[in-house]
């Protein structure tokens, strides 16, 4: 389904022109409404906007080359999916929990570290690579970034804070896109059999954390279901398999096919969640079809290049080398080789062979803005006056 998206970037950059123009003739005729004050966000490298560097300062080029013009904490050469969400609500970008220098929380908080999972891992960063920072972790740190909001808005001398009212946490989007790193980290080792014994566990977490927090407040949730993981360059380059398991876009089936799995799981314990929850919306956002259509048609929506990523090493149908990942650098035969960008980002879905590009994010960010993609429907653009994103 292509419905959503406009077939050229030259046609969307025209339209945003216009949607600039309306908003500026508009804007001064009436005050902009919106039900939601905030967003507070949890997942992983897809939404991290720096948490990940904040505990681990390491973060280096070419990684948001095209945006910020440097690093910032962002796994892409530019903005993320929630990063254009908050433009839309004319929210700053959304700070990170761990970033203790120059955050404002004044319009909600990043929990999202690079690497996280929704389980609680039995490993160490420095051993796998994966973050300590699960979804459990991010609950947590919700809840006591709660518990001393309230506190200190008990303390006199308040002025000038950067931190929400006590009354936001009910005025607030809590958004989640994680669960990519509990499908992927452990492919290679027990296959696609061995990650779907654990799946449910997964969705029961997600489930479980929508209940904590409309506890604390939240009525409004958005959940990001799991990607197309199965046209990423880099399980391509990296997982064995046959001919016989690409489809006509050099996707692989099998893999696919699971996180379908998964994401009809994940819509299922979200049904009944709803159910359980009065007055709450707690909807399910098909990240899945918006990023499966970019990497099989990426010229018809101004793209060029769907299955290969921007930066990476190698070159070939994929450009990705696990040896040589992106900005990195490494002798080879005598010789210092760099995993360097191409000089057109805008032109491709992947940026790393991982994540997705700015012009990818920005893409799918205007498919969810404008509806396509929630379930049940969610009227986001008349519960808020949302602004152009680009």
């Amino acid at each position: 389904m292509r419905f959503w998206l406009l077939k050229s970037s030259h046609v969307l950059r025209e339209f945003l022109v216009v949607w600039v123009l309306m908003v500026a003739m508009f804007g001064c005729l009436s005050h902009s409404k919106c039900k939601f004050e905030a967003i507070f966000n949890f997942g992983d490298s897809n939404s991290d906007t720096g948490g990940f560097w904040a505990a681990f300062p390491a973060q280096s080029g070419p990684f948001g080359m095209t945006y910020f013009k440097r690093p910032a904490g962002r796994a892409s050469d530019g903005r993320l999916i929630i990063d254009f969400l908050a433009q839309a609500l004319r929210f700053p970008f959304l700070s990170p929990y761990l970033q203790s220098i120059g955050s404002d929380y004044r319009h909600g908080a990043n929990y999202a570290t690079l690497a996280s999972t929704v389980l609680l891992p039995n490993t160490s960063l420095f051993v796998t690579g994966i973050s300590p920072f699960s979804l459990a972790i991010q609950l947590n740190q919700m809840k006591e970034f709660k518990t001393r909001v309230d506190e200190l808005s008990r303390s006199p001398g308040r002025t000038g804070s950067k931190l929400p009212p006590p009354g936001i946490f009910g005025k607030s989007l809590y958004t989640f896109y994680i669960g990519q790193n509990d499908f992927t980290s452990n492919l290679a080792a027990i296959g696609i059999g061995g990650v779907k014994q654990y799946l449910p566990r997964v969705v029961s977490q997600i489930a479980g954390t929508i209940k904590e927090l409309y506890a604390l407040g939240g009525r409004a949730f958005l959940v990001l279901n799991l990607a197309p993981v199965g046209c990423y360059p880099a399980l391509l380059a990296d997982l064995p398999h046959s001919s016989s398991d690409l489809d006509a876009f050099g996707c692989l089936i099998s893999y696919n096919n699971a996180v379908v799995d998964y994401n009809n799981m994940l819509k299922e314990a979200l049904e009944q969640t709803r159910q359980t929850l009065p007055n709450a919306s707690v909807v399910y956002v098909n990240t899945y079809s918006a990023l499966l259509e970019l990497f099989r048609h990426p010229t018809a929506h101004g793209l060029q290049y769907g299955i290969k990523a921007c930066c990476g090493h190698g070159g070939g149908a994929y450009n990705f080398d696990r040896s040589l990942y992106c900005g990195n650098s490494k002798v080879i035969n005598g010789s210092t080789v760099t995993a360097e960008p191409c000089s057109d980002p805008e032109n491709y879905v992947s940026w790393d062979g991982i994540h997705t590009t700015e012009a990818a994010n920005m893409i799918v960010a205007w498919a969810i803005l404008n509806g396509s993609y929630f379930d049940p429907p969610f009227p986001l653009p008349e519960l808020c006056d949302l602004y152009p994103i680009g």
